[in-house]
This record gives structure tokens, sequence and C-alpha cells, in this order.
């Protein structure tokens, strides 16, 4: 049965989710589905939320959707990226619950995605259920990474703008100073802000700031929430507009377009070689074969690679030799 496009781009909650599961299952179709709604992507901002386990990112995602959509009427698109189930191979979605309510609003769209083993804190199908969203006329996209720290860093190849959220009293000071994290931030939040240390954590902050000055000229700012009470939702969002304002008058969101291309193409090239690689070059008794090679030492796992690439190479040769 054919896709209804015409659907998923009037928004109908129940298209933009049949497009996603089928992304998400990699069905037949899927590839042709992406091709036809790939002209009507590239409108909306996509925003990326990252963090420790336990920093709040459901609840200032929850917040922010509804600030979006009530106080702005901007629809809103959310993708929250979830550990996989080790008995269903989905998502596992208690954070979900802290945003029962927002899911209720009509302009607001929800969809869990488990890693499936992927790392980088997003999903393989993210940048495709963002697609999905986008094609579907979502003003805003907010995707929320599973939160496992330094592995955060693969939704900067993704999102327009991305928020880091810390807490006192957690590391998170210590955390901030480590490679990656630091880098991705455009904007740091430091939620329950009304815990004790928070003084803290926003001095380490701008002494960090101080010193490691961003090549497009852009300095982090620093906003305190406590998301629970829905304090700071505002000045988050404020932020986020004003990095938005900056980001189009210096031209960057060209920049980042063309560099998440980048990304996106090499990452669906390794993808789709290595299957069809696979499939024509290898069965599955010449796999294990080489596998036992390796791993009994007898031949390196360099020298396998480049003689199963030799091989492809030579039989495509001799197909294109024949026609």
């Amino acid at each position: 049965m054919a896709f209804d496009v015409e659907s998923l781009l009037r928004s109908d909650p129940r298209s933009i989710a049949r497009a996603i599961t089928q992304i998400e299952n990699d069905r037949n179709g899927t590839a042709e589905l992406l091709k036809t709604i790939f002209p009507h992507t590239g409108r909306a901002l996509i925003v990326g939320v990252t963090g420790a386990p336990g920093s709040g990112k459901s609840t200032l995602v929850d917040r922010l959707a509804k600030f979006y959509w009530n106080e702005q009427k901007k629809s809103v698109g959310i993708v929250a990226v979830d550990p996989t189930s080790p008995f269903s191979g989905g998502a596992i979605l208690g954070d979900r619950i802290r945003m029962q309510n927002v899911s209720l609003e009509e302009g607001v769209f929800i969809r869990s995605m488990a890693t499936r083993g992927y790392l980088g804190g997003l999903a393989r199908a993210t940048h495709d259920a963002v697609s999905v969203l986008d094609a579907a006329k979502k003003d805003i996209i907010i995707v929320e990474t599973v939160g496992v720290g330094q592995d955060e860093i693969d939704v900067v190849k993704l999102a327009h703008i991305n928020l880091v959220l810390l807490v006192p009293g957690m590391g998170d000071d210590i955390q901030a100073i480590k490679a990656g994290i630091m880098e991705i931030a455009d904007i740091f939040v430091v939620n329950k802000a009304d815990r004790e240390g928070v003084d803290r954590i926003e001095a380490q902050l701008q002494a960090m700031l101080s010193i490691s000055h961003r090549p497009d000229g852009w300095t982090p700012p620093i906003v305190r929430a406590i998301a629970t009470m829905n304090e700071g939702t505002a000045e988050v969002a404020g932020a986020i507009e004003k990095y938005v304002d900056f980001a189009r008058a210096s031209h960057l969101f060209e920049q980042k377009s063309k560099g998440n291309a980048r990304e996106r193409l090499l990452q669906l090239l390794s993808e789709q070689l290595v299957a069809r690689v696979v499939e024509e070059q290898l069965d599955a008794r010449d796999f294990e074969r080489c596998v036992a090679h390796i791993a009994s030492r007898e031949k390196d796992p360099y020298s396998v690679v480049e003689e199963i690439i030799a091989n492809f190479c030579k039989k495509q040769a001799s197909k294109s030799l024949g026609r």
C-alpha cells in the first residue's frame, strides 16, 4: 500500500506516526518516502537538548513545547531518544511520563525512539524522523538525546542550536570542562537552580568561557532554570531566539547546513556501501571465515578489509565490461 504523503504534509498525527515507524523498521518504500518529502524540508528550527541523566531534559523540553505552542502559536515536534529495552528492543519510556501533559496539546507531536545500540546520544533513524516532522510543517523540532554524557556530541551534526543542561551537585562543573560537551553548547542551562552550588557551577562555566573563544564569535549564555516550577522557560526561549538572530545575521546556519549535509551524506554512503559489499561479496559462511581468520591471528583485519573491497571492485568492473 502506497504511503499517503499528502496527509503527512498536512501534519496529520497518524501519518507522522506511521512514517516514523516505517523509517525505524526500515520497511520497503522507506527510501522513496524520504525522497518524496525531502523537497518539503528545511524550514524548521531544530533544537538539540542534551545533558547527563537526571538533569531534567524531559521536563525542560515539556515546558519549552508548551511555551512555544501556547505563547507563540508555533507547532512543535519532539524526538525523544531513549535507551533500548533489553527485552523488547524498543524505547524505555520512563522519561516520557513527564511529557504526558504537553502530548495532549494540538500543535505538539512527541515520538520516543530507541537507540538500539547506536552511540552518540541519537538513534540511527533520528535524522529521518526529524525530516518527517520538518515536512509535516512543525515550526520547531526538539531532539532530546538519551543522556549519556560525553557521547552526546552527534546531536551537533543534526541541530541548528544545542542546549546543554547542567545541574548543581551532580559533578557537572567537572563534566563541563571535559572535551565534547563544552564545545557543542550554544546555550548552557543550569537547571534545578534552587539547589545549593548553583553559583559555583555558573562561576566554573564563566571561567571556562573566558578562556575558550569560539571561532564563530558567539559566547554561549548561561541561563538558570527550575523546569519543574516552569521558571526560566521564557528566558531559555529568549536565549534561543537571540542565537537564531545571531546565526542568521552571520550566515552561520548556511555553514551548519552544509556541514550537516556533508556528515549525512558520508553516513548514508558508509551504511549503504557496507550493506552492498556484505550482500554481494560475502555470504554468512564467508563472513564467519573472515572473522575466524582474524580471531586466530592468521590474518589482520586491515588486510581482510582490503581483500574484500578489492574483490568487490573487481566484480563490479567485470559487470560493467559484460554490459
